[in-house]
């Protein structure tokens, strides 16, 4: 997984590209935390999540948890095919609160 990290004034903008499975949510987890403590607010692009399990969906529940707990805003924006799949199928876009498109069943 490739992880993407600018800084901009109160804004930090993060870029994931790559697989978001059990094998990288530690790698993850260790670059996202600090950065989050870092900043004031986030903004984090899943656009080029290729695969997602759920350690992936976990992490990006619990980074959105732990902005809210230090009361920073955290959006996650761009969604992948992958993403909203996974999200979909556990029926949790109410759960993140970010704008998402889902796409409605296909007959």
């Amino acid at each position: 997984m490739n992880i993407d990290i600018v800084s901009q004034a109160d804004l930090t903008r993060v870029t994931l590209e790559g697989e978001m499975t059990i094998y990288a949510a530690a790698e993850l987890k260790d670059s996202l935390f600090p950065a989050v403590e870092a900043c004031k607010e986030m903004e984090i692009s899943l656009a080029g999540v290729s695969e997602i399990d759920g350690s992936g969906l976990q992490l990006l529940a619990l980074i959105k948890r732990e902005a809210a707990a230090k009361s920073k805003k955290l959006e996650f924006v761009a969604h992948s095919p992958a993403i909203l799949d996974m999200i979909d199928l556990c029926n949790l876009a109410g759960i993140f609160g970010d704008p998402l498109v889902l796409s409605s069943p296909q007959s």
